[in-house]
């Protein structure tokens, strides 16, 4: 099935009504054909991959589809009846086209197997609920360096889960992000003030931005800060990735990352080979941060897992990390 687009015209562009095809892994055109020429693709309608669509669109809706050859040709609204939405829970992943500035509220409801999406640089509006119920969302990719402004801010405000950033530019990763989930308490007072508290860090490394920037030194104060009441084990991957990454990253803040991750080394280890993130585990690995002990509890998690890969890896770093053994001299008398 080829690709299908239903959309309406807005003021800064084409608004994304609705997608279909057969893949779970869809990728967004930056442009789609408008009356008078193609149009960048700027806004995600409301409930655009929910199962069910419940905003109506705005204006008359035009489609399009996508040929294998990658290029778009315009159809009549009403051609091809039996399409399949790529949304709801068979939706995985989707690139945003860098010329999205606007997701509409709940666009992404009850996508409950979406994992991954991929945005561009510049500014993002977000609605409200964008992401409600999408319980499996664990990654946003965006193409851009980490001192670019993008809608990063916009959309781990509205993710309050456990959910890692990675900026990628030019093909290359430059920097990875974790922001821990957290909870938020309302509570009413007798005088009838609502009272809001957080528990977990998350909320407040969700708060180091400024004007769309990502501000590392305040990412990294967080750390600094305390994290008792956070998942010790993402805290773990949250210091890998910082250290693995090091953009504008000081060397005070290496030094506390390195001695948390040196604490939960074969905890984080264990957790690579369970995901099979074989090169995860050689970033740790190439820390140097494990010692005996943590190398010889991640080999064991190797072997339960049957990860030969991982195996391999851990026996090397085991045998570099031990002490030489003293080289037997021998004299006349030996002989």
């Amino acid at each position: 099935m080829l690709d299908t687009f239903d959309y309406t015209l807005g003021p800064g562009g084409a608004v994304l009504a609705r997608a279909y095809g057969d893949s779970p892994v869809l990728c967004l055109p930056q442009t789609l054909p408008g009356p008078k020429g193609p149009l960048p693709l700027a806004g995600l309608g409301g409930y655009c991959f929910a199962e069910t669509v419940r905003d109506k669109p705005k204006g008359p809706l035009l489609r399009c589809v996508r040929e294998r050859d990658g290029s778009l040709r315009a159809v009549p609204a009403e051609e091809g009846q039996d399409l399949h939405p790529a949304a709801g829970r068979f939706l995985e992943e989707v690139a945003l086209p860098g010329t999205l500035r606007e997701i509409g509220s709940c666009a992404f409801y009850n996508c409950r197997a979406l994992r991954r999406i991929t945005v561009g640089s510049g500014p993002l509006a977000v609605g409200s609920d964008v992401f409600l119920n999408c319980f499996e969302l664990a990654e946003v990719v965006l193409e851009a360096s980490p001192d670019e402004a993008t809608g990063l801010s916009a959309l781990v405000n509205n993710i309050s889960s456990n959910l890692r950033a990675v900026f990628r530019a030019g093909g290359a990763v430059q920097g990875a992000f974790r922001y821990p989930e957290y909870w938020e308490d309302i509570e009413e007072t007798p005088a009838h003030i609502l009272l809001h508290t957080f528990s977990g860090q998350g909320y407040h490394y969700r708060q180091c931005f400024r004007d769309g920037r990502l501000l590392c030194g305040e990412y990294d104060a967080v750390f600094a800060q305390g994290h008792g009441g956070d998942d010790p084990a993402y805290m773990a991957l949250l210091c890998l990735d910082r250290l693995r990454y090091p953009w504008q990253l000081d060397g005070e803040a290496a030094g506390r990352y390195r001695a948390f991750l040196a604490q939960q080394g074969a905890v984080v280890a264990a957790g690579l080979i369970r995901a099979q993130d074989q090169e995860g585990l050689r970033a740790l690995l190439d820390l140097g941060v494990l010692d005996g002990p943590a190398l010889a509890q991640a080999s064991a998690s190797a072997r339960q897992a049957g990860n030969a890969q991982a195996a391999a890896l851990l026996a090397d770093a085991e045998y570099r990390a031990a002490p030489p053994k003293p080289k037997r001299r021998y004299t006349f008398d030996d002989i």
